[in-house]
C-alpha cells in the first residue's frame, strides 16, 4: 500500500526536508514546530538537522505544557508514536546541540544538563528558583508572643478534628513561603481563614498596623469562590474580634493584583522595582498558575511578606507551560526551603464521591469501577458507545429550566439553574467534545420547544467568559445567562467575580456557550451535579489528572460516561511535564 500526502493538511510543512519532514509526516511535529526550528536554524547558520529536530521538539514540548525537552529521554517520552522514526543517537544528539550556534549569545536556546529550553523559560525557571531560595534564606518571621500564638491556634482550630489545619496554620506562621496542599474538602479555606486571624493578632501584639491581605486566584471564578469561602469561614467560625482585626478585603485575579499593562501580556505594573504593598498574599488554585505567572508574582511580592500558595497538586496543571505547584511540593520540602503543610482528610464530600476521588488519585482501577457501578446514589456509570439517549434525560431538564427562567426575566432563577449541573468534556471537538454537545443540547431544546434558535444570543443561552475584559469588568471563568427583559430586549446577566453584571449581548465578544465545558476550564469551580464524558482510548488527553479534576468538581453527585478500557487507561496514564524547577530546588 502507498500513502499520499494531503497538501491541504494544515499540520504539514510541505517545504520540510530530511528528518524534520519525517517527524512531521509521522504526526509527531506540526507545521508550526517545523517552521520555528527551520527559521532559527537558518538565521543562525545551523545546518545540522539533529539540532533543528531538537529545536522543533522543544516547540512541541512547550505546546504540550512542558517547560523544556529532556534530550536523554525524549524518545521514551514520545512512546509508540515515534517507534518507526530514525532518532539521533542520544550522545551524538546532545553533543551536537551543546556545540550549536543556537546556544551562543544572544542564544534562543539554553542547555542545562540534558534539558533543552527556550531562553525565556530558562530565565523564568532560574528566577523562580532564586527568588524562592532568597525567601527561605531569610531569618524566620518574628513571633510576637508564643503563648498567644498557641492560644490563638487552639481557639481557631479547636479539638482533634482540626489537628491537620492547626498544624498547617502553625507551619505557615513560622515561614515566609508556604505551600498548603490538599484535595477538595480537606479544609484549605478553613486553614487560610484561621491563619489570617492568627497573623492579624500577632501584628496587633507587636504594635504593627493591620496586615494588608491579598486574596488571589488565576481566574475570576476561582477568585470569587475564594473570597466567598473565606468570608463564610469568618462569619461562621471567627469571633467578632478576630474578624475586626482582618478588616475588609476582596479577592482578585492574579492579573488584576499585579496590575495589567497595555503594552505587555507577560509583564505587570508590580514587579521587582514596584513591589506589591501587601503583607500577606494568598494564592488559591495554584495548580493553574503557569511558570511565567509564578515568576511575575514572586518578583512582585515583598521579601518580608508571607506568601501562601494553596492548591491540589493532583489536579491538572496550567494550560500554559509549567507544573509549578507539583514542582514546589517536592522541591521546596526536599531542598529544605520550607516545611510541608499538607491536609489529607476530606470533610466536604459524602463518603461515595470522596472514596471515588481517593481511588482515582491512587490509581485503584478495580475500586474505581466498583464504586461507579455499585457505589451508591451519588455515583453512576453510563457505559456504551452512544450515550445520547441516557444524557438527554439528564441535560435537557436543566437547559429547559434555564430557558423558562430566562423567558420570565428571572435572572436569579436562571443562574441558580445553571449552577445545578455541569457537563464536562476532555475535548473541544469531536463526538466527545464541547462543541458537539453544546449543539446537541441546542437541538434537543429546538425539538422540545419548536424554537429553531437561529440567533446566537437566544433566550436562555448559558455562557462562559473565556478572557478578561477589564473595561467591562468580566473575567475568565465568569458565567452568565441571556435573559429577556419585560420590554422584549435581551440582556446577559453575568455572575461576575465582583458581583452581578447586566450587559448587552453585543458587548461580549469572548464567551462560549455553556451547556458543556472542558474539564480544564472547570478548574476552580464546583457544581452540585457533574457529568463527565470520558473520551475513547485514542485520546491523548486521557490522564489520571484529567479524571481526578473532573470528579472533584462535584459536590453531591457524579455521573461518568465512558467505557471500562478508557477509564483504566486514564488511571494509569500521568500528565507528566518536563521541567527543571524541582531539580533546581533540590540541589
Amino acid at each position: 500500500m502507498t500513502s499520499t500526502i494531503d497538501e491541504f493538511d494544515s499540520a504539514l510543512a510541505l517545504g520540510a526536508t530530511g528528518i524534520l519532514r519525517d517527524f512531521n509526516q509521522a504526526g509527531l511535529l506540526v507545521a508550526a514546530d517545523v517552521h520555528v526550528a527551520s527559521r532559527l536554524a537558518s538565521m543562525l547558520a545551523e545546518d545540522d538537522e539533529k539540532v533543528a529536530l531538537a529545536c522543533a521538539l522543544v516547540v512541541r514540548a512547550v505546546r504540550a505544557g512542558s517547560v523544556c525537552l529532556d534530550l536523554a529521554t525524549a524518545r521514551e517520552e514520545v512512546g509508540d508514536d515515534g517507534v518507526d522514526l530514525d532518532w539521533p543517537d542520544p550522545d551524538e544528539w546532545l553533543a551536537a546541540v551543546a556545540s550549536s550556534p543556537l546556544l551562543a549569545a544572544p542564544q534562543p536556546l539554553r542547555l542545562e544538563g540534558s534539558r533543552l529550553y527556550f531562553d525565556r523559560y530558562w530565565r523564568e525557571e532560574e528566577q523562580v528558583e532564586q527568588d524562592l531560595r532568597r525567601r527561605s534564606a531569610q531569618a524566620a518571621p518574628t513571633i510576637a508572643d508564643e503563648d498567644t500564638l498557641r492560644a490563638g491556634l487552639d481557639r481557631l482550630f479547636p479539638g482533634t478534628s482540626y489537628d491537620e489545619q492547626r498544624a498547617a496554620a502553625e507551619t505557615a506562621v513560622r515561614q515566609w513561603t508556604t505551600v498548603l496542599t490538599g484535595g477538595p474538602g480537606t479544609g484549605k479555606t478553613t486553614t487560610v481563614a484561621g491563619l489570617l486571624a492568627v497573623l492579624a493578632e500577632q501584628a496587633e501584639l507587636a504594635g504593627d498596623r493591620r496586615p494588608r491581605i491579598a486574596l488571589t486566584a488565576p481566574t475570576g471564578k476561582a477568585a470569587a469562590r475564594l473570597e466567598e469561602a473565606v468570608r463564610h469561614e469568618m462569619s461562621g467560625r471567627l469571633s467578632a474580634e478576630d474578624t475586626a482585626r482582618l478588616g475588609d478585603f476582596h479577592a482578585r485575579t492574579l492579573h488584576m493584583l499585579l496590575g495589567r499593562r497595555p503594552d505587555s501580556s507577560t509583564r505587570f505594573r508590580h514587579d521587582r522595582d514596584n513591589r506589591l504593598p501587601h503583607d500577606i498574599v494568598v494564592v488559591d488554585e495554584t495548580s493553574m498558575v503557569s511558570l511565567t505567572m509564578m515568576a511575575r508574582l514572586l518578583e512582585a511580592v515583598r521579601p518580608d511578606a508571607r506568601l501562601i500558595l494553596v492548591g491540589d497538586p493532583d489536579q491538572l496543571a496550567s494550560i500554559e507551560a509549567g507544573a509549578v505547584l507539583a514542582d514546589l511540593v517536592d522541591g521546596l520540602v526536599a531542598g529544605g526551603h520550607a516545611r510541608p503543610a499538607e491536609l489529607r482528610t476530606s470533610h466536604r464530600f459524602g463518603s461515595e464521591i470522596g472514596d471515588l476521588a481517593l481511588a482515582v488519585r491512587a490509581d485503584q482501577a478495580e475500586e474505581v469501577l466498583h464504586l461507579l457501578r455499585f457505589g451508591g446514589d451519588s455515583l453512576s456509570f453510563v457505559e456504551g458507545d452512544d450515550p445520547r439517549d441516557a444524557l438527554r434525560s439528564v441535560l435537557l431538564p436543566d437547559a429547559l429550566a434555564i430557558r423558562r427562567a430566562a423567558e420570565a426575566g428571572d435572572a436569579d432563577a436562571a443562574l441558580r439553574a445553571l449552577e445545578r449541573h455541569r457537563l464536562l468534556c476532555a475535548h473541544r471537538d469531536g463526538p466527545w467534545g464541547v462543541t458537539y454537545w453544546n449543539r446537541t443540547v441546542e437541538r434537543w431544546i429546538t425539538e422540545e420547544t419548536e424554537d429553531p434558535l437561529w440567533d446566537t444570543w437566544y433566550v436562555g443561552r448559558p455562557v462562559l467568559v473565556t478572557a478578561n475584559d477589564y473595561g467591562l469588568g468580566v473575567y475568565n471563568g465568569d458565567v452568565g445567562v441571556t435573559i429577556r427583559r419585560p420590554d422584549g430586549s435581551l440582556r446577559v446577566c453575568i455572575d461576575g467575580s465582583r458581583g452581578r453584571l447586566d450587559l448587552a449581548p453585543g458587548r461580549l465578544g469572548t464567551v462560549e456557550t455553556l451547556h458543556a465545558m472542558t474539564i480544564h476550564k472547570a478548574q476552580g469551580s464546583q457544581a452540585a451535579e457533574v457529568t463527565v464524558l470520558i473520551p475513547g482510548e485514542e485520546s491523548r488527553l486521557l490522564t489520571r489528572e484529567l479524571f481526578y479534576t473532573a470528579v472533584t468538581r462535584a459536590e453531591k453527585q457524579i455521573r461518568v460516561v465512558g467505557n471500562e478500557p478508557a477509564i483504566r487507561l486514564a488511571l494509569h496514564r500521568r500528565a507528566l511535564r518536563a521541567t527543571g524547577l524541582r531539580q533546581r530546588l533540590t540541589t
